[in-house]
């Protein structure tokens, strides 16, 4: 790293249109795997259902501050931060959300609002990770165009491809009129089961048209994984020997393996 440059902070969008893919899931444990691997990491809840806040510890009944006030303006982003057992930090959701945005279609800049929050926080961490709403609305928009690259959680499904595909085109939109620098950063594989051979065409197809950036990683299907949100902690504390925390801690040292080389590629070509 050059001197004076500050650190490089990725900010990553947890999204796909359809719903049950495990894109809360994903949320929640891969914050906390980061965060096991001492990267300072803040969580922000972008669905009104607030299933990421309830899944790290915080309840969304009594959250008196949540990321609507950040977004309307009501309260900085400092403000609203919280810390959960996990060792990473919250930005909490609830219902209050589903009136920002309604509130946001009235305002200029409306698709930037989130963007703009973050700016005087973003250096206090190495990750940003966004759990956004199963839709494509002007919450995922801010997202997105907060963003440095997209994670889509997926099933192996042929109907997650059709999902897929209309994701794809909606990043490319927003990253040639909104944000140049968006893109597709991996493609993850949830409620893996490698005995089907469906999973495995799905595979296939994924590979073809995104090459390496189908992570070699996939989450099984895990019941403790299923379990931890009721008790309000990640999988890797609730349970880390289980094969769902494993995979989570594992697609961590995914990203930041290739996020190194990456680095490492850049400072060859400069």
């Amino acid at each position: 790293m050059a001197k004076g440059k500050l650190p490089l902070v990725k900010i990553i969008s947890i999204a796909n249109q359809k719903g049950g893919v495990g894109k809360t899931t994903t949320s929640i444990n891969l914050s906390a795997s980061l965060a096991a691997y001492k990267k300072k990491v803040l969580l922000i809840d972008l669905d009104p259902q607030g299933n990421a806040t309830m899944g790290s510890g915080l309840d969304k009944q009594v959250c008196d501050l949540s990321i609507y006030h950040v977004l309307t303006g009501k309260n900085t982003t400092q403000e609203v931060i919280a810390r959960v057992s996990g060792d990473y930090d919250v930005l909490p959701a609830n219902r209050d959300l589903v009136a920002a945005e309604v509130e946001l279609l009235k305002e200029i800049g409306r698709e930037s609002r989130l963007k703009s929050a973050l700016e005087p926080v973003r250096q206090n961490y190495d990750y940003i990770i966004i759990d956004c709403p199963p839709t494509l609305n002007m919450l995922t928009v801010n997202a997105l165009v907060a963003s440095d690259g997209v994670i889509i959680p997926m099933q192996c499904e042929y109907f997650s491809l059709e999902g897929l595909a209309d994701l794809n085109n909606t990043i490319k939109q927003i990253a040639k009129l909104i944000n140049p620098k968006l893109h597709i950063q991996g493609i993850l594989r949830t409620m893996y089961d490698p005995r089907s051979s469906l999973t495995s065409a799905v595979t296939a197809q994924l590979r073809k048209y995104f090459g390496n950036r189908v992570y070699r990683v996939s989450i099984p299907r895990n019941v403790r994984l299923a379990e931890a949100p009721s008790h309000g902690v990640p999988a890797l504390i609730y349970d880390r020997n289980s094969k769902g925390s494993i995979a989570y801690l594992a697609l961590a040292g995914e990203i930041l393996k290739l996020e190194k080389l990456t680095e490492q590629q850049e400072t060859t070509r400069a």
